[in-house]
């Protein structure tokens, strides 16, 4: 599969207000009239781009998930299957918070995920994402129930469920935090998170 290009730097203040206003106003509240007025785009132009909110909105999320996984350059599942699995984890989960500190219009992502007047039913994007997600979970256990570092007294596909809403879960709360801890804080969050994961999957 070839890579989304980044868009270009019109596009990115484009998004950049989107994401800003959904996350702040939800994405029933959210004006378009301020997006336009904050990108400095015409209304012509916009509505060129764009014939409704939601497809804005699906827009910013497919985008900003492209983005994020660039910066993130999660590893491949295979990659990780050995008696380094969690080691290699550890690792990824460091970069992953080191790049989620510095500040860029993709930030917004995760607060888009979990607003309350959204849901996947409702976003194509937000499925795609999920589905995204749901799919590198289950090669990860996969990979590490064949090197024996997850545990597999489990049927697979129960364990994928349940490390997958634990995930949610941890993602959800951090979040609803994040603004209130420095980087240093952070980091130890993700680590403390991985830490429970691994006591949840390892073997005894």
């Amino acid at each position: 599969m070839n890579a989304t290009p980044p868009p270009s730097p019109r596009e990115r203040a484009l998004l950049a207000a989107a994401a800003r206003e959904f996350a702040t106003a939800g994405f029933e509240r959210a004006s378009l009239n301020a997006v336009i007025r904050a990108c400095g785009m015409s209304k012509s132009s916009f509505y060129h781009r764009f014939d409704s909110k939601q497809a804005l909105f699906d827009r910013v999320v497919d985008e900003a998930a492209a983005a994020l996984a660039r910066e993130l350059a999660a590893p491949d599942p295979a990659e990780l299957a050995g008696p380094d699995f969690w080691p290699r984890l550890e690792a990824f989960v460091a970069h992953a918070a080191a790049a989620l500190a510095k500040p860029a219009w993709y930030a917004d992502l995760g607060k888009l995920f979990y607003l309350p007047d959204v849901s996947a039913e409702r976003s194509a994007a937000m499925r795609r994402l999920l589905a995204g997600v749901d799919r590198w979970v289950q090669a990860v256990l996969k990979a590490g129930r064949a090197c024996g570092a997850v545990r597999d007294d489990l049927p697979a596909s129960l364990q994928a469920e349940l490390a997958f809403a634990v995930l949610q879960a941890m993602d959800r709360w951090s979040i609803r935090h994040m603004e209130t801890m420095g980087a240093a804080a952070r980091r130890r969050l993700a680590a403390s998170q991985l830490d429970s994961l691994r006591r949840l999957l390892a073997p005894d």
